[in-house]
């Protein structure tokens, strides 16, 4: 039980975090991402692809993969810094519409490549999954319990601490990082001194479409043979943004907003098997609902002490300096 409780909560809390790491690039440039939701749709989506079809060893499968997912999140995500930035579109009805628009084309590509409307992984083993302490669940149970069953982690963990520690690096140690910010605080002094503001703000919507295509494939491939896309990816890009405002725009932050939700949300999905809250004999719906309810305490408690970037959220046009 405890075993589940700590894999649900690591395989959360690296989706979380990346994809929260990403929103937090963008907007530390200025621009307001919504959209996560649709590009974890699609990064999920291509990933479980490549995943599937890849003709390559596991480990080039999965590295293949990952590189795949994120590349199509940033492909994705350049429409709205196309929207955003040259067009000067609301930013907030540009993520909304491309939310909308991810599930309808990942439903119209699931059902093209699967009868049944959804995109399958057919792994025996899964190469995204390892084990530590013992052996599989299923090599446990056919060892009639004569085998001690290991904690099954996902591959997506050490890539996710890897991002955490590069996102750290690239903001606060690169002069990239420094001009990232400085355009998200105030685009008008930083475009006085040089700093290409339209440049900038494309490499943070940029990196935040890559970050939100590999979240979106740690969602969806870890603890899944089958993942149907007519469900997009239940919320948890709207459920990274409260983890990026509530981790303050700030890597490590973020992913100990990461845990604190992640935790509410694995809790949610095995109710059945923790005494206490079984005991309660609640409706499955309100247990699936924790993560959100807890977003919504949290950030109305927190709203007051949010420093958000200042200039995010505001088209940039420089005939206004």
């Amino acid at each position: 039980m405890l075993l589940l409780l700590v894999k649900y909560t690591l395989l959360y809390t690296v989706m979380l975090m990346v994809v929260a790491l990403g929103g937090m690039f963008s907007e530390r440039s200025g621009i307001i991402n919504i959209a996560l939701e649709g590009i974890m749709v699609i990064g999920g989506l291509a990933g479980v692809l490549a995943a599937k079809f890849l003709p390559f060893p596991p480990a080039l499968v999965v590295l293949g993969s990952i590189l795949v997912g994120g590349l199509a999140g940033l492909v994705y995500a350049l429409l709205l810094g196309f929207a955003s930035i040259n067009l000067k579109a609301d930013q907030t009805i540009g993520g909304t519409a491309l939310n909308i628009m991810a599930t309808a084309i990942a439903m119209v590509v699931s059902k093209r490549v699967n009868d049944g409307g959804a995109a399958k992984l057919d792994f025996n083993n899964n190469p995204f999954l390892f084990n530590i302490g013992g052996v599989s669940a299923e090599a446990a149970a056919e060892s009639g319990g004569a085998a001690v069953q290991g904690l099954e982690l996902s591959l997506f963990i050490p890539v996710g601490i890897l991002l955490l520690l590069l996102s750290y690096f690239i903001l606060y140690k690169t002069r990239l990082g420094l001009r990232l910010r400085s355009c998200g605080e105030h685009p008008q002094a930083a475009d006085s001194v040089g700093i290409n503001v339209y440049k900038m703000r494309y490499v943070g919507v940029m990196a935040s479409g890559f970050l939100g295509g590999i979240g979106g494939m740690a969602y969806i491939i870890p603890a899944n043979s089958i993942w149907n896309f007519e469900q997009g990816v239940t919320g948890m890009g709207f459920l990274a943004l409260a983890v990026m405002i509530f981790g303050q725009w700030k890597p490590f932050r973020i992913a100990l907003a990461a845990i604190f939700f992640s935790l509410f949300r694995a809790m949610g999905d095995i109710y059945d098997s923790l005494p206490g809250l079984k005991d309660l004999n609640w409706p499955k719906e309100i247990y699936r609902m924790m993560p959100f309810i807890a977003s919504m305490v949290v950030l109305a408690l927190t709203s007051k002490k949010s420093r958000a970037p200042k200039a995010e959220g505001i088209p940039y046009d420089k005939g206004m300096r």
